[in-house]
């Protein structure tokens, strides 16, 4: 049976080349006369190639404009010294292996203090009414806030990971398969991880970095970062837990973070990437020879 799209859902985009402009605070678009009223919040640069109008829930309408710039992309460095592996959970959303925990706001979870009031509100208006659809817009601004202080947090912290290191690692994960846990799908949606891993792939890419995906199956929060002795199980109530092979104390979040730095520097180095051991670069005999004479009160 076919399928019919809901009325106030967002709608689909419209794409438009040929006759198109834009300017300080307007844009043209084919079989529309005049100038559309728009706000330009950035500096636009380039052959502008095309634009696509998309309508919200909320019934805020944008345009997505496409320029050339004719600008090769920036080259990725081949020896790599700032390189971080990144752990994604509920409590942190991100936690990064050099033991920085970065909390998760749970913007979802701050929203349910008033939306179940709006919901109740929207649910005994009469359908095809006015006061339905008065009800219906107030709901989706809420869903709307709350999605766009996501995306907001979202993009400020993937732009601090990409400019502070030239190789972000991160792991694969069944995002599908987590959200049939009906205890923890809600929290899961909440933390948006796969939103937060595709930022940080596309600012990486656009940067000049290295983005490295590692496989779903990589036991990395009961292995050891430092022995690599593996445990059998490691539920998730056990938040930290010590190593019976070398007896170190193990964050479970930062250890797991840690095995994901070490699993993505082999992947990097066998692409033929060059990183080196932790202290940074060896200095040449001569270079250092010479540091030793200028520096030398006898010579």
């Amino acid at each position: 049976m076919p399928r019919f799209k809901r009325q106030h859902a967002q709608q689909s985009s419209y794409h438009c080349t040929g006759k198109i402009a834009i300017g300080e605070d307007w844009i043209t678009i084919p079989k529309m006369s005049g100038r559309i009223s728009a706000v330009v919040h950035r500096v636009t640069s380039g052959k502008l190639r095309s634009i696509t109008l998309t309508k919200t829930r909320t019934g805020k309408y944008f345009a997505a404009c496409l320029f050339e710039d004719e600008t090769e992309p920036p080259v990725p460095p081949h020896v790599l010294r700032d390189v971080i592996g990144v752990d994604v959970g509920l409590a942190h959303v991100a936690i990064d292996s050099t033991g920085r925990k970065t909390a998760n706001p749970k913007f979802l979870k701050r929203a349910q203090r008033n939306l179940p009031r709006k919901q109740k509100a929207l649910s005994r208006k009469q359908k095809g009414s006015k006061n339905r659809a008065k009800a219906r817009l107030i709901v989706a601004k809420a869903h709307e806030k709350a999605a766009n202080a996501r995306a907001d947090f979202q993009h400020k912290g993937s732009k601090r990971l990409v400019d502070e290191n030239q190789a972000i690692i991160v792991e694969t994960l069944r995002i599908g398969n987590r959200l049939k846990n009906r205890s923890l799908a809600r929290a899961i949606s909440d933390a948006g991880w796969h939103s937060l891993t595709s930022k940080i792939a596309y600012k990486a890419e656009r940067a000049g970095r290295h983005f490295v995906k590692l496989d779903q199956w990589q036991a990395t929060s009961k292995t050891c970062a430092d022995c690599g002795h593996k445990l059998a199980q490691l539920p998730l109530d056990i938040r930290a837990w010590e190593c019976p092979g070398c007896g170190e104390h193990h964050d479970r979040d930062v250890n797991a973070a840690l095995n994901i730095r070490r699993l993505g520097i082999a992947a990097l180095r066998a692409s033929g990437l060059h990183v080196p051991a932790p202290g940074g670069l060896p200095k040449t005999v001569h270079a250092t020879a010479a540091a030793v004479e200028g520096a030398s009160p006898r010579l």
